[in-house]
């Protein structure tokens, strides 16, 4: 008997050690980068309630059948550093740029969207080539000179080696981490686009003026569901909106007479008062002897939204929680761009919306596997694609 009870429990500890054992090297296996300590940052944890549960295998699906040619390390060899100079640069340039992380968060958001993870938004206009820069969405994106920096650092380690596509991904996520979200995985290998999409960019991008109807199909037309775009938008959790962008929602909205109806009064006249500046009045009135000319109607809105301010996306202060406060104040009607609050118009979406603003383990999964998809969309490989010595110019033989 005696020798059974030893044999069980000798057979009990053996599966304890092998369990932890395979738990281990899982956990090394979905770190994009081994000796980096991410301790600190809280790596999202398994979810045990039944709606952090649902869909999760599809997640997974989608997660494990990621492009052959992307890997885990796949810079371990050809540049083992790789990961940490993105990582230690940003951290740097963040203690005194922390505006570089929703920057940057756009950045890989509109690159993406626009025909994959291509690198194409960092093309400058040259022969043969229309920028997507110069579209109209991104002519107030930023955070092209971070690009930079972090390029040239690597090309003084590893020269021809680190796309810039992968750049513009691992930048997105380390800046992520350092505006206090979740940790996420990625593969790398992605090669960088020849030609830019200045067209598609221009009218494929959603709009902060968009419907539900109109965001929902938007976000469809990259294979995401009404779930995921709900998660992704949680990236407005961070950063500044300028007040030319929900301008319209707070006097004449669609044309008639008054304030979108879905904002909450109160936060209505904090905008107003932040937005003072562009009030249609002072930015339009004319002379009570005279009506404006249409030249001088335009130049007095020009110079308004050039002095344009901004609220920031977190305006209750940092530290309030990467995605808790976008979506409690959606419910409390307190979206700042129409777009956003749409996310409340209907039932499929709202759950969400609720869900997230309750459970904030939920949302930061979520999050971190929503843009693990996003940053696998259509990804190039040779000879498509290239690994750019300058991001903003394509390398002619």
């Amino acid at each position: 008997m005696d020798f059974s009870r030893k044999l069980s429990f000798l057979v009990f500890l053996l599966c304890v050690v092998i369990s932890l054992k395979n738990q281990s090297a899982e956990i090394d296996r979905s770190s994009s980068f081994q000796k980096a300590d991410y301790s600190s940052y809280g790596l999202p944890s398994v979810l045990k309630s039944p709606l952090a549960q649902r869909n999760l295998q599809e997640y997974d699906g989608h997660y494990n059948a990621s492009h052959d040619w992307l890997r885990y390390d796949y810079y371990n060899e050809s540049c083992p550093l790789a990961e940490q100079i993105i990582r230690s640069t940003l951290r740097e340039l963040y203690e005194s740029r922390p505006n570089i992380a929703p920057a940057l968060l756009r950045l890989v958001f509109h690159d993406c969207f626009v025909r994959g993870c291509d690198a194409s938004v960092l093309l400058d206009p040259a022969d043969g080539i229309e920028s997507e820069k110069e579209s109209p969405p991104n002519e107030s994106l930023k955070g092209f000179d971070v690009i930079d920096v972090i390029k040239s650092e690597l090309e003084e380690a590893c020269p021809g080696v680190v796309s810039c596509a992968d750049i513009v991904v691992l930048a997105a996520r380390e800046s992520v981490l350092l505006a206090g979200g979740p940790f996420y995985p990625l593969f790398t290998g992605r090669k960088d686009s020849m030609v830019s999409f200045q067209n598609e960019a221009t009218f494929e991008l959603p709009s902060p003026q968009d419907d539900l109807s109109s965001l929902t199909e938007s976000f469809a037309s990259r294979g995401f569901d009404e779930r995921e775009t709900v998660t992704l938008l949680g990236a407005h959790s961070i950063g500044t909106i300028h007040c030319k962008f929900f301008f319209n929602r707070l006097y004449n909205f669609s044309g008639g007479d008054g304030p979108d109806p879905s904002i909450d009064s109160g936060f209505l006249e904090v905008l107003r008062s932040k937005c003072s500046s562009i009030h249609p009045s002072s930015a339009l009135s004319a002379s009570p002897l005279s009506s404006p000319s249409p030249a001088s109607t335009e130049k007095r809105l020009s110079t308004a939204l050039r002095e344009d301010p901004g609220v920031r996306m977190d305006y209750e202060g940092q530290g309030a929680g990467f995605g808790t406060l976008y979506y409690r104040s959606l419910l409390q009607g307190k979206g700042l761009l129409f777009v956003d609050q749409q996310l409340t118009a209907a039932e499929e979406t709202k759950t969400w919306v609720r869900a997230y603003a309750s459970d904030l383990s939920l949302f930061r999964r979520d999050f971190g596997l929503t843009m693990i998809k996003l940053s696998s969309l259509q990804v190039l490989t040779v000879p498509m694609g290239q690994v750019r010595l300058d991001c903003r110019r394509v390398n002619w033989k």
